[in-house]
């Protein structure tokens, strides 16, 4: 979302709610929070006295939190209209109808119930990312997606998958990692930035685990209302036009006490419906969203099939905005407490709201003893991803958080109940739910327990 896009979005919402404008103070004040400047830039500027701006602002971000239901500030504002105005624009009927005539009219919204779609332009016949492709018109339904509070830079990760998408082609994308690390975030930012490289968009959540069948019709559905006279299959469709779907919760169609990837029964023509949208000529792409990577997923890669995989992990030195959020204190220490729980936005957020609640915001008294990690609201998460492990995971994961060192599998381990090959076996599945991960050391690849996950596990392990 360009600035003019954002003011034009807070003026039509702001004159939606109360019958009036921004004025032209609190168009600049607007702008200037949006490019971070501080406010004695903007007073600058306005040539207006630092106090002044201050007092206008505090009005104009009292007004939007009142408008929007949340607490909006000069910090976080430009997270907060920019994931409103993109669910308001990608999820049309679900909240308020307020669109910037700016953005939508590029776009076409299915919302709702899968309302009738408008009639789309002919398959163009220049590459999806040539200037006569960028004033496309795709249809867009995000009814199913979820209405995501924040959204952490991604930068790097967002830069891998367009490029996979817009220069590579994959057709075949799945995003994995630990519930609550930002898949369905990263995956709401890459609609918003390349809506005008395709001419469907479609998010489906498998929460309810349908069948594929049910998947399909519905997919057939969407599709087809636009098509006459409609296609018989989904391939027909992806090549025909330039179709992103995102399937969200992919994991439910997955078994529990079972290794990664494993399909429920009577759901395994699922993984036939993924390797054929790898293998298959087309020029569309099917994202997954999983806690686990799907078996077919490292196979096809493998084969350099056009599939790729992205295990999305914590933000880094990026989730410091999480502890500006919540207004912490002891700034110095913001970094330790990022490490400590992996940069997971989630766990931080519920590791923030503690802080505030047993210390008043003090990171430095929550972290007075470091060497005792505290879980507290995190546990039933954590035990949610132990639940889903086979027998042989969890016998591998409890004897990985003994070990003080990084491990190298390589080595016969004469301590564990499991023979070398099971071993393995369940290291790799471990990988593929990002409880275990890998890293070089002195050219070999060596491998640990997710240290919160550790934690816990040896928690459990002195209380037997």
């Amino acid at each position: 979302m360009t600035t003019e896009e954002m003011l034009q979005w807070a003026d039509d919402l702001v004159f939606t709610k109360a019958a009036k404008h921004l004025d032209s103070l609190q168009m600049a004040i607007l702008e200037g929070a949006w490019q971070g400047l501080k406010y004695e830039e903007i007073a600058k500027k306005c040539h207006r006295s630092k106090s002044h701006i201050k007092n206008i602002a505090a009005e104009l971000w009292q007004t939007l939190s009142d408008m929007l239901g949340e607490d909006i500030n000069k910090v976080n504002v430009r997270s907060i209209l920019e994931r409103k105005a993109v669910s308001t624009i990608y999820n049309y009927g679900k909240s308020s109808q307020i669109v910037s005539s700016n953005i939508n009219s590029h776009i076409n919204i299915c919302g709702g119930k899968r309302q009738d779609a408008e009639k789309t332009k002919e398959r163009s016949p220049f590459p999806p990312e040539s200037p006569q492709n960028q004033a496309r018109s795709p249809i867009i339904d995000l009814t199913d997606a979820p209405e995501l509070p924040y959204f952490y830079d991604r930068t790097s990760e967002l830069s891998t998958l367009k490029q996979w998408i817009l220069q590579a082609h994959t057709r075949l994308i799945t995003i994995y990692g630990l519930s609550g690390i930002g898949k369905s975030a990263i995956a709401l930012k890459l609609i918003e930035q390349t809506p005008t490289q395709f001419d469907y968009i479609i998010w489906l959540s498998l929460t309810n685990t349908p069948t594929l069948s049910t998947l399909q019709t519905e997919l057939k559905q969407f599709f087809g209302r636009s098509q006459q006279p409609p296609l018989p299959t989904i391939i027909d469709y992806f090549r025909s036009s330039r179709c992103l779907v995102i399937l969200d919760d992919v994991q439910n169609i997955f078994s529990s006490s079972q290794l990664a990837g494993q399909y429920l029964a009577g759901y395994e023509d699922y993984g036939k419906f993924f390797k054929q949208i790898a293998t298959s000529s087309h020029q569309s792409c099917l994202i997954l969203l999983s806690w686990e990577k799907p078996k077919e997923s490292a196979n096809l890669e493998a084969e350099n099939l056009s599939t790729r995989s992205l295990h999305l992990q914590g933000l880094g030195e990026q989730a410091a905005e999480i502890f500006q959020q919540k207004g912490l204190v002891d700034e110095e220490k913001w970094s330790d407490l990022i490490a400590l729980y992996q940069g997971h936005p989630s766990w931080l957020n519920i590791i923030a709201a503690t802080i505030w609640e047993l210390f008043d915001g003090s990171v430095s008294l929550f972290l007075s003893d470091v060497n005792d990690l505290f879980l507290g609201d995190l546990e039933p998460i954590l035990e949610s991803h132990l639940k889903r492990l086979s027998d042989s995971e969890k016998k591998a994961l409890y004897w990985l958080a003994t070990q003080n060192e990084t491990v190298d599998i390589s080595r016969k381990t004469t301590d564990s109940e499991l023979s070398q090959s099971e071993f393995w076996q369940a290291i790799q599945s471990l990988a593929r739910r990002g409880l275990v991960e890998k890293v070089l050391v002195g050219g070999r690849s060596m491998f640990f327990l997710n240290p919160v996950f550790k934690a816990y596990i040896q928690c459990k392990l002195n209380l037997i």
